[in-house]
Order: structure tokens, then C-alpha cells, then sequence
């Protein structure tokens, strides 16, 4: 196998797409398409978007100090796409794509209510690094659909058919290939495994 060099960049991929929202009142809420996230820390439970400061929610989530992180699924993926390219300058995208504002239990940003997952943001630092600036943030409350959850009070995201991102293409997430600790855990007797 022959590696081809190229120059410095962003491949570490697929990457989860999310929709963003933010603002303070119904008249500024925003949603935009972000790729760059992802977890920072467990304890306290910190997570991080990353922004182009001319991007229109740039200036409403330096100034309201807040945003949610909605997780996307198979049916949300033309929202996704959408307000990824859709400038919240000129379009409300909540309109637009038929998407429903919820009130957060803990900041005033808006929750997304068809997203199976919705994860409460406050701005901890700014950090400017380039063609983008990170906003390090604290999870302040995770909101789940209880429509994915079983009688043992187990969330199921998979049944939600979340989606993530790969090279310009949204891919649906199809079987999983094992849980975590599959590749240690002893085999049951009787198993030809």
C-alpha cells in the first residue's frame, strides 16, 4: 500500500452533523449547521462548536454566551443540509423547515423539537485559532426524547437514525458492529464465536 502526502487538513472523518441554535428571543433565534464538535471533558461535562466569526450565529452566541447542540437524524437531514447553507441574515430557518422552538430548562436559546437530543451550551472561553474560533462550553442540561427510551429507562439513539458527515456527503448510521468491549469480553460457554 502506497500513502499519498498532502498538504495540512481536516480528515479526521465522519464527523456528526448538528444543528446549532441559538439566540435569546423568538425575533433572533438562528440554527446553523456545524460539523466541528465534539466532546472535551467528562467531568465537568464540557463540549466545543467551531465557528467562523463572519457566520451570522457567530455574533448572537458571543454576545448571549449560549447555544444547543441538537443531534440529527435521517429525517432532519434536509434541515441539516439547509441551514448549513442558508444564511440566518436573510431566512428564518425554523419557518423555513417546518421545525418546532422549545423552550431550554436552563438558557434561553431554543431547543430543537424533532432532534432526539438537545444539549444545553454556556460559553466558557472564546478561543480564536484561525479561520475558526472555538467556543468552549459547559453542558448544562442534556434533553432526550422519551420516545427513544425502553421499559428499563434505557435511551436508544440508533432507533432515532442519527446521521453524520464525510466528505461533503450526510450518511445515515446503518448496523452497529459491536458495544464497547466486545473485542475483550469472554465468550459464553456454548458460543462457537
Amino acid at each position: 500500500m502506497t500513502k499519498l502526502i498532502w498538504k495540512p487538513g481536516t480528515m479526521i472523518y465522519p464527523i456528526p452533523a448538528v444543528l446549532v441554535t441559538c439566540g435569546d428571543s423568538i425575533e433572533n433565534y438562528n440554527i446553523i449547521t456545524i460539523a466541528w464538535t465534539g466532546t472535551v471533558c467528562t467531568d465537568p461535562a464540557m463540549t466545543y462548536i467551531s465557528l467562523r466569526p463572519e457566520r451570522h450565529s457567530y455574533g448572537i452566541i458571543e454576545r448571549t454566551g449560549e447555544f444547543v447542540i441538537n443531534l440529527t437524524t435521517e429525517a432532519l437531514v434536509k434541515a441539516t443540509d439547509y441551514c448549513g447553507i442558508k444564511s440566518g441574515r436573510n431566512v428564518n430557518k425554523f419557518l423555513e423547515m417546518k421545525l418546532t422552538p422549545e423552550p431550554a430548562s436552563k438558557i434561553k436559546a431554543p431547543l430543537i423539537g424533532e432532534s432526539p437530543v438537545n444539549i444545553e451550551c454556556q460559553v466558557e472561553q472564546i478561543m480564536k485559532l484561525g479561520s475558526h474560533h472555538m467556543f468552549l462550553a459547559k453542558v448544562l442540561a442534556v434533553n432526550v426524547d422519551d420516545a427513544y427510551m425502553d421499559n428499563k429507562n434505557k435511551f436508544h439513539l440508533d432507533a432515532s437514525n442519527p446521521i453524520c458527515y464525510s466528505h461533503g456527503q450526510y450518511y445515515g448510521l446503518k448496523k452497529s458492529l459491536g458495544g464497547f468491549g466486545f473485542s475483550v469480553a469472554k465468550k459464553k460457554k456454548g458460543s462457537r464465536k
